[in-house]
């Protein structure tokens, strides 16, 4: 006996699968003899599932110091303990007029024993070093620090506090983009590994021509990087 799919069955699943606007949960599909449920998740949940969501208007940069840790680095952290240690260690007037700064963020990091540093260097040696990394963007004048995640096919993806996991344009990132970046010299196996994964291009996928390349030894890179930028406001 041969057994055929069921057009309707099929139409349920494939739109519960694609629609943009579906809720997480599960789906119940009735067909006969009964019922079966899957497990659905909706395109918007699926950016948030590996970046930390700011809580407040001042807050990305908590946010994005939270995501390199929990996703990046191994060592889950929340929002709000790392907002609460780096406003507490902060200038908390500066903090609550302008929000957190890059050195709050290294300081913060530095005490994780991350040995990070400011670092001014373009795209090109950010992808050959393969670490993730935090950067300011400038969106129409609105500032915003985001995670670094992946670089490939002319595309950057960012880890946005404010929107999730996003793709752009290589010319769109560098357009937006101040060229500086707060970088890890500590644990950089671990960065290495949690660069460019597909768990984070899911949404966005690679193009099939894409060919693997060896990347250069992580350590005479960062040696060669420029000196220590002296970060603040």
């Amino acid at each position: 006996m041969r057994l055929h799919p069921c057009p309707a069955l099929l139409l349920a699943l494939s739109a519960a699968l694609v629609a943009p606007g579906s809720a997480a949960g599960q789906l119940r599909l009735h067909a006969f003899p009964g019922a079966f449920s899957l497990p659905v998740e909706s395109q918007i949940e699926a950016r948030w599932q590996t970046v930390v969501r700011q809580q407040y208007d001042f807050s990305c940069g908590s946010a994005a110091v939270a995501t390199l840790l929990t996703y990046h680095y191994t060592s889950p952290a929340g929002e709000d303990q790392v907002f609460q240690e780096m406003y507490a260690a902060g200038d908390q007037a500066k903090i609550r007029a302008e929000g957190f700064s890059m050195l709050d963020m290294k300081r913060y990091l530095d005490r994780r024993g991350l040995q990070t540093d400011g670092f001014r260097m373009d795209l090109d040696k950010l992808a050959a070093l393969g670490v993730p990394g935090i950067v300011l963007v400038n969106t129409r004048g609105y500032r915003h620090f985001v995670v670094v995640r992946g670089v490939q096919s002319g595309r950057v993806l960012l880890a946005d506090p404010a929107a999730g996991n996003v793709a752009i344009s290589r010319a769109e990132f560098e357009r937006i983009w101040n060229g500086v970046v707060l970088a890890a010299r500590g644990r950089l196996e671990t960065a290495r590994t949690h660069f460019n994964l597909e768990r984070d291009w899911r949404d966005w996928p690679r193009a099939p021509i894409h060919a693997p390349t060896r990347q250069a030894g992580m350590s005479p890179l960062l040696l060669n990087l420029p000196g220590r930028l002296e970060l603040g406001r």
